[in-house]
């Protein structure tokens, strides 16, 4: 005689395995969850700066890579801006969203301070400041028009297709990049380094550890890495640039 299974044994054991599937996918779903999410352009490079932060303090996390010009739609109603990096928490009790690179610094300082991305002594964390703040506001600018110069010119074998060299058409409009205004940012670079030679010889660039000054610089100059100009001139640079990738956690920019 053959056998017949028993029907509620199969039931039960589908109404198992049903519990188990819908358990993983639970699980699953609140570890998503349960990161922070970072709203970036993915070669920004003042969302790398966001994500060196992040690397460096360990904190889990997901990236949302936006689409130029529709990215508006998801970050007014969040920021109220339309700039990237945008920080979502995620988390009860945190702020819904953080905009801008240096308000996440100082949000993933009280959220987590240790490892601190501020210095303890006031000399040096102010020191500090005002070069993350001069490396933001002129050395990070001055990066974006040199680089997408070279990217349109000299360095447009780098990706020719059609849709890049669209983005980067795009983006010199968008930034008003022309050769007189990638002059200038050409001499503002030439400043920089002499600014920044002090970290040749030194481990960081203020005080005894890594601080927000050295994220910047890594992130922010890090698209040079793709000119021959700046690699073969200033090797020191780029030799701490990998260093704090590497410290932070963080895939090299390609160069």
């Amino acid at each position: 005689m053959d056998y017949l299974p028993d029907v509620t044994e199969s039931l039960l054991t589908q109404s198992h395995i049903s519990s188990i599937l819908i358990k993983a996918l639970y699980n699953e779903t609140s570890i998503l969850i349960d990161k922070m999410l970072l709203l970036q352009f993915s070669t920004s490079h003042y969302c790398r700066k966001a994500r060196l932060a992040l690397g460096y303090k360990k904190i889990p996390y997901q990236v949302e890579n936006l689409t130029p010009g529709l990215h508006i739609f998801k970050l007014k109603p969040l920021t109220g801006l339309t700039t990237v990096p945008v920080l979502l928490p995620q988390k009860t009790g945190q702020p819904q969203a953080i905009a801008d690179s240096t308000n996440i610094f100082n949000y993933l300082d009280t959220y987590q301070p240790d490892p601190p991305l501020t210095l303890s002594n006031p000399t040096q964390q102010t020191q500090a400041s005002l070069l993350e703040d001069w490396l933001d506001e002129s050395i990070g600018t001055a990066t974006r028009f040199v680089y997408y110069h070279y990217r349109a010119g000299e360095g447009k074998a780098i990706d020719p297709s059609l849709s890049s060299q669209l983005v980067i058409n795009v983006v010199r409009r968008q930034y008003g990049i022309t050769p007189a205004s990638v002059a200038l940012a050409e001499k503002r670079l030439e400043n920089a380094m002499t600014v920044l030679s002090g970290w040749n010889n030194q481990p960081y660039l203020v005080g005894d550890r890594l601080s927000i000054a050295d994220i910047a610089a890594a992130a922010l100059l890090s698209p040079l890495a793709l000119i021959p100009h700046y690699r073969q001139t200033y090797p020191w640079l780029f030799e701490k640039i990998v260093t704090i990738h590497k410290i932070c956690q963080e895939p090299l920019p390609p160069g």
